[in-house]
């Protein structure tokens, strides 16, 4: 088809195909499917290759508003003031049902009033080629209107601003208050039929089925069911590190709300009050799969009748699976020696740190560098707590344990092998062994710091040469809060006491502009909103290997700390302080997180 016939045949496609966002095969696919389509609203090129071939929604729609001269709205949700927020909900709730059903099916907001001229209404939409726009602006009784473009991300964001999803679970709760009330005496044994009776109120569902859904939501990492006396539940969300009382429920058994949990979910008996338990539960919110994994533990409670569990249920979100190194926050001398370390052939990257410091995400991260078709990827994880795409995750189970899945990957050709933690020697001999033999190998330790996590694999009895020549690098972790953007405030004088205690010269510090929590409704008053990662790497040079093979009784970790240092290396109160000089962070908050070594 020459190209005067394609730009008369279809203008969109014409476009495309010379901006080489499309080949000539792919647009004769598209016009044919065009040509087939007999649906009502007539869609255009652009609309059957997001729909029918999966194209990017707003490199597409860019491109046609470029086309037809639409303006783009280039304001970020995070920027828009919360009066503009709260007119676009006016607008939308007064319309009628009809209106406000089309506009949310059609990705279509009422955004502004002109201000030059006040009787036209500014639409924003994901796709201003919508044949239902006319429609919406005749319905939100618009005398005069104009179409802007607002990118699909940015849309669902400001819709999540202006149209909280509401948690259907919670309202059902509210609805019926009443049926938690207790029908006999509060001092009444405890027995299996008045638990049948607990459980079987429609109203403990919809209380786990709210937790989960609204720990989601707030961004939660953990929920945590804790018994107490007196018919009572507390119910917490570990938000960016903290623990949050979300619920108490009341004039409820306790067990009968475990027993839900482990209804709800897989792996788990609700008649099993005595061991540990380990479970998992998976649902779809807001179009999205999450997987939720379950501890359950037997406690003591004050009173003998009652058979008390504390619950945990880790959130397993893979929309916050981080791909961009950029986003882990390494910075400086941490972040060229990683970099560097997993662009290696062959060797071993240790992350160390507490549980909940990150390592998972920052190994995932690493990962996503390193897949490609070419590569044989294997990773051996209990329990598996993200899917990464282009790896084989081992499956750990009662046939395969942990053990045998580590013995059994040296046979399966790997390339690059992630293994979850060495917990043990034989974990950290095969994962060594790997390294040393042509593998690019990524593990997890908990220890304090990077020099510690040496001292760690030579008590389990490894060798030290293996140690020297195994490892490429070793990086700890850990996660602080981030001052809230919204409220945070310059520091204006210094705590004396604090910075003097904390080896800070003041003097320093007044050539930098550092910021102090203040608290706001975003942050839920906290002073901070999200966390963000600090490191310490340890880079193996030559010298840092000579030290280690020397190590004789012990692994000598000073003389190792100081010639990391020499090397460039900083420590995680260094690492910190370098966020707040950036205005990430207090100094309050790297204080408490880190020690002075």
């Amino acid at each position: 088809m020459i190209e005067t016939d394609l730009e008369m045949t279809d203008k969109i496609g014409y476009l495309l195909f010379k901006k080489g966002i499309i080949d000539s095969a792919m647009l004769e696919k598209a016009l044919l499917a065009k040509a087939k389509d007999k649906s009502k609203s007539r869609r255009n090129l652009a609309q059957i290759l997001v729909q029918d071939f999966n194209f990017d929604h707003d490199k597409i729609f860019r491109e046609i508003s470029i086309l037809y001269a639409f303006r783009e709205l280039e304001t970020k949700p995070e920027e828009i003031p919360e009066e503009r927020i709260n007119n676009i909900r006016t607008m939308i709730e007064n319309s009628s049902e009809s209106i406000k059903e089309l506009m949310i099916r059609n990705s279509v907001l009422p955004f502004m009033y002109d201000e030059r001229m006040k009787d036209k209404l500014i639409l924003a939409a994901i796709d201003p080629t919508n044949r239902q726009i006319p429609r919406i602006a005749f319905g939100l009784n618009a005398k005069r209107y104009e179409v802007i473009f607002i990118n699909k991300t940015d849309y669902n964001e400001l819709i999540k601003k202006i149209l909280p999803p509401e948690n259907e679970f919670l309202k059902a709760l509210e609805d019926n208050e009443d049926i938690f009330q207790l029908e006999g005496p509060e001092e009444s044994l405890f027995d299996e039929d008045e638990l049948d009776a607990e459980i079987n109120k429609s109203a403990l569902i919809n209380l786990i089925e709210g937790a989960l859904l609204e720990g989601v939501r707030r961004g939660a990492s953990d929920v945590h069911f804790i018994p107490k006396a007196g018919r009572k539940t507390e119910i917490y969300f570990r938000t960016d590190g903290i623990l949050h009382l979300w619920h108490v429920q009341e004039n409820t058994l306790p067990e009968a709300v475990v027993a839900v949990v482990k209804d709800r979910g897989k792996g788990m008996d609700r008649f099993e009050r005595e061991l540990a338990q380990d479970g998992f539960i998976q649902r779809e919110v807001d179009n999205h799969i999450i997987r939720f994994r379950v501890s359950v533990l037997p406690v003591v409670g004050t009173e003998l009748k009652n058979k008390f569990e504390s619950v945990v249920i880790r959130i397993l979100d893979d929309r916050k699976v981080i791909r961009d190194l950029e986003k882990l926050g390494l910075i400086g001398f941490a972040k060229e020696k990683f970099v560097k370390a997993i662009n290696q052939p062959q060797g071993m990257v240790i992350l160390t740190g507490p549980t909940g410091s990150g390592k998972s995400t920052t190994l995932v991260a690493a990962l996503y560098q390193v897949i490609s078709p070419e590569v044989n990827v294997l990773t051996v994880e209990d329990p598996v707590e993200y899917v990464i795409e282009g790896a084989r995750q081992l499956k750990i189970g009662y046939k395969m344990n942990f053990e045998q899945a580590i013995r059994s990957i040296l046979r399966h050709d790997p390339d690059i092998v992630l293994v979850g933690e060495m917990r043990d020697k034989i974990t950290a001999e095969t994962a060594i062994k790997l390294a040393n033999t042509g593998h690019l190998t990524f593990s997890t330790l908990h220890t304090n710091d990077a020099p510690s996590a040496i001292s760690r694999l030579y008590k389990m009895g490894i060798e030290p040469f293996l140690i020297a020549y195994a490892i490429n690098l070793i990086v700890a972790q850990r996660l602080i809060r981030q001052l809230c953007s919204d409220c945070k405030k310059s520091l204006n004088k210094f705590d004396e006491d604090l910075m003097n205690a904390s080896g800070l010269d003041i003097k320093e510090w007044q050539e930098y502009t550092v910021y102090t929590p203040v608290g706001c409704d975003k942050c839920n008053g906290t002073g901070y909103k999200g966390r963000l990662a600090i490191h310490e790497a340890l880079y193996f040079t030559k010298k840092i290997r000579q030290l280690i093979v020397k190590s004789g009784i012990e692994v000598d970790e000073e003389s190792i700390r100081i010639q990391s240092k020499k090397d460039g290396s900083s420590n995680l109160r260094e690492s910190g302080m370098q966020k707040v000089k950036l205005g990430l962070t207090s100094i309050e908050e790297v204080l408490s997180a880190t020690t002075e070594d």
